[in-house]
């Protein structure tokens, strides 16, 4: 049976352009851009009532949060806010800042099939390195709640561009969906219903790549990488370790065997892989640098640039053919468990540069992996370290929009 699969999709009645919000886990260290969110919204219904912004995840209200949560999706249901297409998958276009269109589609994978540790031989797994610690707080809100909402981007390494590519030319017959702005600079998106014959050709076409895959990569077939999550990495474990936690008998019936996601292809031009960068703050920049020096400095190394109040200087370090991004964290981790200091992982330079405008900060510049590697270096190595990219700017992460029952 395929990983990816059509499914029973939610689409909102109510206006488009209120309900669709960022994912959670954008603009953490900016609550004003929540702020924002929130006054646009308003009192009308909003995906924004059904997720909990990892801005807010340290405050004390966050039980009462998890309960609000609950309530609107209840709600939702109730005044049949949400119309239901079944067994179905939808094609998305999103039109990004730069007026490139990246295509997808929304549907849904087999939990069995995903594995999020280290080393996983699963056809579905994790690009970066999961932080365990951070599930709990996730599982809180999904455990109760009638319905997902995802933000989750799952890729595919289709360079033959015959899964996702063909239904651009065949959305002319296709069922809009919707197709509206997005707020808060996000650019534009469009959805067209996938079903009956054309959903079996897509259907087809996904059998045939992962097929393709199983056949490309030495080893038991059975133990191919066929898909890997770019985005969401902690929400789909999540999904997973709630999955995990029911009952046998619960899981042979249960809807909460899958997990809706949106499938991209690695290879299409308009998905760029961006850097994510360090500030760290509370601390001292000039100790940090001197104990990054004596540990992994190197004189002729690897350039490292990092910000202090305006002002971009560099250091040299070594990398003894890891990433950049792999022997900077490990030294992060380390120095922060022994020197006070507060770490966040931002998408975008002017972002950086606006948080590190103070005293006591510092923000690390890093470099954007080349996007072909991620496949071969997952199945080469396992998971990436934690935040080694981005699929995008941070105004282009996914919007929660499409939902779907799980009770």
């Amino acid at each position: 049976m395929s990983a990816f699969k059509a499914s029973d999709l939610l689409i909102p009645k109510t206006q488009m352009e209120h309900w669709a919000v960022i994912a959670c886990d954008q603009f953490t260290s900016e609550p004003e851009y929540w702020e924002q969110v929130r006054e646009t919204v308003g009192e009308d219904a909003s995906a924004l009532n059904m997720i909990f912004p990892e801005v807010y995840l340290e405050s004390e209200d966050g039980e009462k949060r998890i309960e609000c949560i609950h309530a609107a999706m209840q709600q939702a249901l109730q005044k049949q806010l949400l119309t239901e297409y079944k067994n179905c998958y939808i094609y998305v276009e999103r039109t990004l800042l730069d007026g490139s269109i990246r295509p997808g589609i929304v549907g849904v994978i087999d939990l069995e099939q995903y594995d999020f540790h280290a080393n996983a031989s699963s056809a579905i797994r994790a690009t970066e390195r999961t932080v365990e610690s951070r599930i709990p707080p996730r599982m809180r809100v999904r455990k109760d709640a009638p319905l997902e909402l995802s933000h989750v981007l799952l890729l595919c390494n289709d360079y033959t561009r015959t899964v996702i590519e063909p239904l651009r030319e065949k959305k002319a017959e296709l069922q809009k969906l919707y197709d509206f702005m997005l707020m808060q600079n996000g650019g534009h998106i469009a959805g067209w219903l996938v079903s009956g014959t054309v959903a079996d050709e897509l259907t087809r076409s996904l059998e045939a790549y992962e097929a393709r895959m199983r056949e490309s990569q030495q080893g038991d077939p059975e133990k191919a990488l066929l898909y890997a999550v770019g985005d969401g990495n902690h929400s789909l474990a999540t999904a997973k370790s709630c999955y995990d936690a029911m009952t046998a008998s619960d899981k042979s019936t249960s809807k909460a065997r899958y997990a809706m996601v949106e499938l991209e292809n690695v290879y299409d031009d308009s998905l760029v892989f961006e850097p994510i960068h360090r500030v760290i703050t509370e601390t001292a920049p000039e100790n940090m640098i001197e104990e990054l020096k004596a540990r992994i400095g190197k004189a002729g190394g690897y350039p490292l640039h990092y910000l202090v109040g305006q002002e971009e200087r560099s250091v040299e370090i070594e990398l003894n053919g890891c990433l950049p991004v792999a022997v900077l964290q490990d030294f992060l981790d380390a120095y922060l468990l022994s020197h006070p200091g507060k770490i966040d992982y931002i998408h975008d330079r002017s972002s950086v540069e606006a948080l590190c405008d103070g005293e006591n900060r510092i923000g690390f510049l890093l470099p954007a992996m080349n996007k072909e590697d991620l496949f071969p270096g997952i199945v080469a190595g396992g998971v990436l370290p934690r935040k080694t990219f981005s699929m995008g700017h941070a105004r282009e992460k996914r919007y929660y929009l499409e939902a779907r029952a799980i009770k």
